[in-house]
C-alpha cells in the first residue's frame, strides 16, 4: 500500500516537473439563457461567484502552474478584483474572448507561457470541477496528448425529425457527454487550430479541433456533477451538491 502511494506521488511530481501546463478558463459567453443581463460567471453559488468556483479548483491542482481568463473587456475590472480576493496566484494574464468559442480559446492559449508543452481548457461555468478530476485528465493527456473529461450516456437517446417526432432509438454504448477540462499538447492544439482555420471549420468543443487532424482524444470519466451553469436549474443544483460535499467534510 505503502509503495503504490509512493508511486503516486512520484508520478505527480515527475507529471509537475516534465509537462508545465497552463488553463485557460472561458468566461467570455454571453449567458443569454440564464434569461439575465448579468453574466453568469458573476451568479453567486454558495457565497460565491460561479467564476469563484471554477478559479480555485485550478489553483488548488498541482498540476497546473498558470491560469489564463478569457473574458469579455467590461468584465476584465471585476475579474481582476475576484482573483484578489480568491487569492488566485496562479492568473497570468487576461485575454479578450473571440466571436465564437473557438476564437476565445485560441485567444487565450496564444497568452500561456511559451514554457506551457499542454493547456487545459475549460468553462468557467463548469465550476463543480475538482482539482482531482483535473489532475487525472492532465495526466492522461501527457501519456497521449490529448485528453477530456466527460460522462457516459446512462438516459436512453432519440433521434427526431424537425417536428420532433422519433425516427430511432440510438444505441447508448460507446456515447459520452463531453465536459471540460479538455487538455491537448499545446503544440497539437495550436496546430488544429491552424488546420480549422484553413478548413473554415468550426468546432463545437476543443475536443472537434483535435478530431478534424485525424487524432484521437482519450476521454476520463468525471461522474456528472461534472456540470455547467447554462440555466437557473442548474444553480440550484450545483447548490445543492456543493452544500453535500461539505457536509461530508
Amino acid at each position: 500500500m505503502i509503495e503504490k502511494k509512493l508511486e503516486a506521488v512520484n508520478g505527480v511530481v515527475d507529471a509537475f516537473t516534465k509537462h508545465r501546463t497552463a488553463a485557460v478558463i472561458l468566461a467570455a459567453g454571453s449567458s443569454t439563457r440564464m434569461g439575465k443581463d448579468k453574466n453568469k460567471q458573476f451568479e453567486m453559488l454558495c457565497g460565491m461567484p460561479v467564476l469563484a468556483h471554477t478559479l480555485l479548483a485550478y489553483e488548488h491542482c498541482v498540476l497546473i502552474q498558470e491560469i489564463v481568463i478569457v473574458a469579455r473587456p467590461q468584465d476584465f475590472p471585476a475579474i481582476t478584483k475576484l482573483c484578489k480576493v480568491c487569492r488566485i496566484t496562479k492568473l497570468r494574464a487576461l485575454a479578450v474572448g473571440g466571436r465564437t468559442r473557438q476564437e476565445s480559446a485560441y485567444s487565450g492559449v496564444r497568452r500561456v507561457s511559451p514554457f506551457a508543452k499542454y493547456v487545459a481548457i475549460a468553462d468557467g461555468a463548469r465550476c463543480l470541477t475538482t482539482p482531482e478530476q483535473i489532475a487525472r485528465v492532465c495526466i492522461r493527456a501527457y501519456r497521449h496528448k490529448a485528453a477530456a473529461a466527460a460522462h457516459k450516456v446512462s438516459d436512453t437517446v432519440k433521434r427526431t425529425n424537425t417536428l420532433g417526432a422519433v425516427r430511432e432509438t440510438v444505441s447508448r454504448e460507446n456515447l459520452w457527454q463531453a465536459q471540460t477540462p479538455q487538455v491537448f499538447h499545446t503544440s497539437l492544439y495550436l496546430a488544429a487550430q491552424y488546420r480549422a482555420k484553413a478548413d473554415g471549420f468550426e468546432a463545437t468543443d476543443d475536443c472537434s479541433l483535435i478530431e478534424n487532424l485525424g487524432y484521437k482524444v482519450q476521454l476520463v470519466e468525471c461522474g456528472m456533477e461534472n456540470l455547467k451553469i447554462t440555466t437557473p436549474d442548474d444553480l440550484d443544483i450545483a447548490e445543492a451538491i456543493l452544500s453535500h460535499r461539505r457536509a461530508k467534510k
